[in-house]
This record gives structure tokens, C-alpha cells and sequence, in this order.
């Protein structure tokens, strides 16, 4: 009886398409705490000494209330654009339920970047294409990473020679005005949240809330990146209009921004789709 026909395929010498991980990479220790991102890059063929490729970066943080991000939430998604030419690195940032208030989260981001331009000749990096994502908190932290470029505040002593600048930001339903968000709070149990946040009574740091909140230190003539802002408008955590209303600002101010609402889409879950992620790529693609 005859067999079915033995298919044949090409063998792939550049290892083009495919994609490695390299695991807890340590980037930080700060406070003595140590902090680790997953790096997700293009597999490429080492051994080919004319094959040196240098991909742009996608450095991208989960939301988690400014607590501790899962690094590997996002993995699955995220192995798509490794696959595509882009080294992406999961990062995480110190806990303020531990001690560590705003703005640690901030400054730990942006250590991340320096690290990895720092060695972006390890993990064959374009340092001059950098690309900072991140979702509701994470999605906070990327509008202050976009406006705060180098600012002296939030640099720590490591890799204090490279640049924490990006060249492009993608928020999805990050909050923008912490103070807005605090009233909208202040009668549940969520108080508790901002009191760790800012490391202590609201009353008395009332302007770290203000500073941490992107469309409250928004200013004109600056040179920040293109935006895109992404957010569900059923979302009951962090409401559409914080998105809406820094797009509108950005847009006022002559910044470069893009928005784009989900509908009936709520925090995380079913705001995500295939299409939503096409979209977020091409962005990246178009500006990076």
C-alpha cells in the first residue's frame, strides 16, 4: 500500500521567525532588593561571524497597582513580536507594600532601560529604537517614562551614564490623574492603596500623587514621543476618560498621540484581542 508523500522543507540557517527567551536576567539591586526582566529576543545563527543584526527594543511592564509585576503574564503575546525583529524585556520594579514608595516604580523602569542599553551590544539592541509598554500601572509608568526623559529625579547611580529615554510609548488604560483617581476612591477601601503608594498619609503627600500623574506634569514645547493610548470604555478600575483626557491634552499641546477605544471592553480580560495587538504593532512599527 502506498505510503502518503514525504513533504520536504528548506532548513532555515538564519533561524529567521523563530525566538529564544533568556530568563531572569538581573538588572537591579537597589535598596539590596534584586530585580530581574525576561528577555525575549530573536534566535538568529551565532555562528554566522557577517550575521550582526541590531533589533529595535520593546520594554514592557504588566500592571499591578504599582506593587510587583508578573513578568511572565504577557509572555505568550509578547513572543509574537520577538518573532517579528524586536528584543522585548518583561520587567518588574520594587513593591511599595514593602516599603518602597513612589517613586521607586519610576526609577526602577527606568533603570531597566539604561541596563539594557548598557548592554544592548549582548542582546543585539538598537539603543536609538526604544519602545516603553505597559498596562493600567505599567501603563502609567510608560506616559512618565515619555515625559520624564532623563530627568535627574528619577535617576539612580546605576548605569547612570546612559539615557532612559524612549522613542515611542503605548499606554493601555493606565491612570493618568492620580488626584482624579483618588477622589473616585476615597470612600471605598482603596485609600489604603494611595497611603502606600505615596508611603503615607495622602494629607501629607498630596503632591507625589500630582507629580506621578502624567496629564498633571504634562508641559508644552517638551520633546516627548509619539503615544498611543489604548483603553476599554467599561473599564470600572481606571475610567476611559483618563485616557481620553490626556489624549486630548497631548493633542493640544502639538504632541504627536494616538487613541484608541475598546468597546465595551473592561480592565485586562476581554480588552485584549488579535486585532488590538495588530494595532499596537503596527504603531510601533510606524514610529519606531
Amino acid at each position: 500500500m502506498a505510503g502518503n508523500k514525504v513533504k520536504t522543507f528548506k532548513n532555515n540557517p538564519n533561524l529567521s521567525g523563530m525566538a529564544r527567551l533568556i530568563p531572569d536576567v538581573v538588572f537591579s539591586n537597589i535598596s539590596g532588593i534584586e530585580l530581574k526582566m525576561q528577555i525575549i529576543a530573536p534566535w538568529f545563527n551565532e555562528a554566522d561571524e557577517n550575521n550582526k543584526p541590531k533589533w529595535p527594543l520593546i520594554v514592557f511592564l504588566q500592571g499591578s497597582a504599582w506593587t510587583f509585576p508578573d513578568v511572565n503574564y504577557q509572555l505568550p503575546q509578547l513572543a509574537s513580536l520577538a518573532r517579528m525583529g524586536y528584543v522585548v524585556a518583561t520587567i518588574t520594579h520594587r513593591n511599595f507594600m514593602e516599603g518602597h514608595p513612589a517613586p521607586a516604580f519610576l526609577q526602577d523602569a527606568k533603570t531597566a532601560i539604561r541596563f539594557l542599553r548598557k548592554n544592548a551590544e549582548e542582546y543585539h539592541i538598537d539603543p536609538e529604537r526604544v519602545c516603553f509598554w505597559g498596562t493600567s500601572s505599567g501603563g502609567n509608568t510608560s506616559l512618565l517614562v515619555a515625559l520624564t526623559g532623563d530627568d535627574p529625579r528619577y535617576k539612580t547611580e546605576e548605569y547612570h551614564d546612559f539615557s532612559d529615554s524612549v522613542s515611542v510609548a503605548v499606554d493601555c488604560f493606565g491612570p493618568t490623574n492620580l488626584v482624579e483617581l483618588f477622589e473616585m476612591y476615597k470612600n471605598s477601601q482603596e485609600p489604603e492603596v494611595f497611603n502606600g503608594f505615596t508611603g503615607g498619609e495622602i494629607s501629607e503627600h498630596f503632591d507625589l500623587l500630582k507629580e506621578m500623574s502624567p496629564l498633571l506634569i504634562l508641559e508644552k514645547n517638551k520633546k516627548y514621543p509619539p503615544i498611543l493610548l489604548i483603553h476599554g470604555d467599561a473599564d470600572t478600575i481606571v475610567p476611559y476618560s483618563e485616557s481620553e483626557n490626556m489624549y486630548k491634552a497631548l493633542i493640544n499641546n502639538g504632541y504627536e498621540a494616538e487613541i484608541i477605544r475598546v468597546e465595551n471592553a473592561p480592565h485586562e480580560g476581554s480588552f485584549w484581542s488579535c486585532e488590538l495587538l495588530d494595532e499596537i504593532t503596527d504603531f510601533i512599527k510606524r514610529k519606531l
